[in-house]
């Protein structure tokens, strides 16, 4: 195989995507829409910037770098060890799995039972169990997942939202609001920071070993054709994923006339009620069960798979059942204990894993062997264990102390230090070359 073909190229596309929309994606982009009002499209743009902008870009520098251990490795090599094994950890069967088996409980199955049995621990119980077991199932073929995810998942997924944005056409939801809060003052910056919120960043760099084998296990041994292959399948992925952002956002723009909603869910909740009357539920459900199936298996998948290449041992099968296991027993924890931990966690780690997508998409001014890796991958990492510890270990008592960095307020007070890392790391850079010159000088004269 030197090259994919457009059905190819299509259904890795579809795979991808499938991997990267999750129920969060589904939840930001309506409530978006609600706050932003009339500036609903100045917020879109921000948010898919940073929402799909940033997850693609992730691709891209994972696909130029060769892999992501390669990409760590340019900070540290004990770097490229402990970094990536946070990452897989975190978004795999520490939190971001498990709360997808949760999620897909209160969206998918909570609606239609009883208080009591929701209350019941028995009932999330039994629903993590056969949850798990489809994704265990799904997961245990990694080459079968284009035909799976591209021919049936996917689809299903796309159109399930298509007969949702058409019903709102023929049933229109009513007028868009005017803009609330932080949105009618900056409603591009707001949107950016929105779609910084869905974590996705982190996870095209791991997905970006799934396509890398896909692709392998179809032929395709050529490393820049594989890089290139990879970059055409992110940009597949994005447009998919920036046209569901952009119907998502302007229905939920023109719900103002079904009230004020605290959160996307909710909202989402009261837009399916209002277009399709008791079936809207059943649908919203199908929905939400359907996007956390794909991300939780792309997430076993990637996670196994690397696992496996680390520790060796164990077979790709074990570590999909280890993983699954794993994440539906955490899962029982329920969705609110989840949240509360993997919000500062996965704040902490994100930085870190934008700053590496940004150098390495600049190696051309910055290249892999220069400081500024290593001065600002540290400088944020510091940064982020300080934010988390004051969210999970000091009650935010050092609130005001972190306040007074640029951005903090809008959960970016890393930026200020990271750009400050980056300028000593280019002094260092140039006092490297002054004293190789130096040395060379001084030979050559001797």
């Amino acid at each position: 195989m030197t090259s994919l073909s457009k059905k190819e190229w299509m259904l890795i596309s579809f795979m991808l995507f499938s991997m990267f929309f999750g129920a969060g994606n589904l939840i930001f982009p309506p409530y978006l829409g609600q706050e932003a009002g009339s500036l609903v499209w100045s917020s879109l743009l921000g948010f898919v910037l940073s929402a799909v902008g940033l997850p693609i870009l992730g691709v891209v520098a994972v696909a130029k770098a060769g892999s992501f251990y390669q990409l760590a490795s340019r900070v540290h090599p004990i770097f490229a060890l402990i970094f990536p094994f946070l990452i897989y950890v975190s978004i795999g069967p520490a939190l971001a799995i498990p709360r997808a088996g949760s999620l897909a409980f209160e969206m998918g199955m909570a609606p239609f039972l009883p208080e009591q049995l929701v209350a019941s621990k028995i009932s999330l119980l039994v629903y993590t169990v056969v949850f798990f077991l489809i994704v265990f199932w799904f997961s245990l073929s990694p080459s079968k997942l284009v035909d799976r995810f591209g021919k049936l998942l996917t689809p299903a997924l796309l159109a399930l939202i298509a007969l949702i944005y058409i019903k709102s056409l023929v049933t229109p939801l009513g007028q868009t609001g005017a803009p609330t809060g932080k949105y009618g003052a900056n409603p591009i910056a707001q949107g950016f920071l929105d779609g910084y919120l869905t974590m996705d960043a982190l996870a095209a760099l791991i997905f970006g070993i799934v396509i890398a084998n896909t692709l392998r296990a179809k032929g395709m041994t050529d490393e820049k054709k594989l890089s290139a292959s990879m970059i055409q399948a992110g940009l597949g992925a994005g447009f998919l994923l920036t046209v569901i952002y952009v119907v998502l956002g302007i229905m939920g723009a023109s719900a103002a006339s079904l009230g004020k909603a605290e959160n996307g869910a909710q909202l989402l909740a009261n837009m399916m009620d209002h277009l399709f009357g008791a079936s809207g539920t059943l649908i919203l459900g199908v929905i939400f069960t359907v996007a956390c199936l794909c991300v939780s298996i792309g997430l076993v998948t990637s996670c196994s798979q690397y696992f496996h290449g680390l520790f060796g041992g164990l077979p790709y099968k074990g570590w999909v059942t280890v993983l699954c296991v794993l994440s539906m027993l955490v899962a029982n924890l329920g969705l609110t204990q989840i949240l509360q931990v993997s919000v500062p966690v996965l704040g902490a780690i994100y930085p870190i894993a934008i700053m590496l997508i940004l150098l390495a998409l600049v190696e051309r001014f910055i290249p892999a062997t220069s400081f500024v890796y290593m001065t600002t991958v540290g400088v944020v990492a510091v940064f982020g264990l300080a934010d988390l510890a004051n969210a999970l270990l000091v009650a935010h008592q050092w609130d005001q102390v972190l306040a007074a960095l640029p951005f903090y307020n809008v959960g970016a007070g890393w930026v200020m230090p990271a750009l400050i890392a980056v300028a000593v790391g280019m002094l260092l850079d140039m006092w490297k070359r002054a004293l190789l010159l130096r040395q060379k000088h001084s030979s050559q004269t001797e």
